[in-house]
């Protein structure tokens, strides 16, 4: 014969220690700091992407700026020694700039940014160049609705390549072209150098 035994079952709950009550906190608090820190994160890259093409977008309009400069102002020049107001590229040369043609100068052309060269052409920043020799200077070449766009403008102008030393060659020159992309102080720049050469009778 079996004896069968009866057990009370407790209602009670198990006694959870403070210290387990504190684990569980602390894995709760990192997992919502891990929530929070990808949802920055989320949010960065998110925010971030049409910041950048917008960037690329207005260096691509300063690139076309300059790209256009170097068309017009070459179209200028083939004008200019075709009719005969030009025979050779001496005399049209940016020189007023002291130094800007001497790769030992801190006024070197190649050693400025597009920035400081602008404001070494127009210093007071009135719009209008302060030196001579200038192909064009803030040129606007995109029209829309029948006027000129202000925001698209390029520079362009003619650099001795053999002032700094050398056998001064006067039947080539290096044309620089600056593209500028919006108005004000708040600009986007690309540059363009380009060395030109011309044949000149009898050579």
């Amino acid at each position: 014969m079996r004896i069968k035994k009866r057990f009370q079952v407790e209602n009670n709950p198990p006694v959870v220690s403070a210290r387990e009550k504190g684990m569980a906190l602390v894995i709760v608090i990192m997992v919502l700091a891990f929530l929070q820190v990808t949802g920055l994160v989320l949010l960065t890259v998110t925010g971030t992407g049409p910041r950048v093409a917008g960037n690329i977008r207005v260096q691509q309009q300063a690139y076309n700026s300059a790209e256009a400069g170097f068309d017009i102002a070459w179209t200028t020049i083939e004008e200019s020694f075709a009719d005969g107001s030009w025979v050779r590229f001496d005399g049209h040369y940016l020189t007023e700039i002291v130094g800007i043609d001497d790769p030992q100068s801190d006024n070197y052309f190649r050693k400025l940014t597009d920035q400081e060269l602008l404001d070494l052409i127009d210093p007071d920043g009135d719009g209008t160049a302060n030196v001579g020799y200038l192909i064009y200077f803030r040129e606007p070449y995109v029209q829309t609705g029948g006027t000129y766009d202000l925001r698209y403008t390029y520079v362009a102008f003619l650099i001795d390549d053999e002032a700094a030393g050398g056998t001064p060659d006067p039947s080539d020159a290096l044309l620089v072209c600056i593209g500028i992309s919006g108005t004000g102080s708040i600009v986007t720049t690309s540059r363009i150098e380009i060395e030109l050469a011309i044949q000149l009778p009898g050579s």
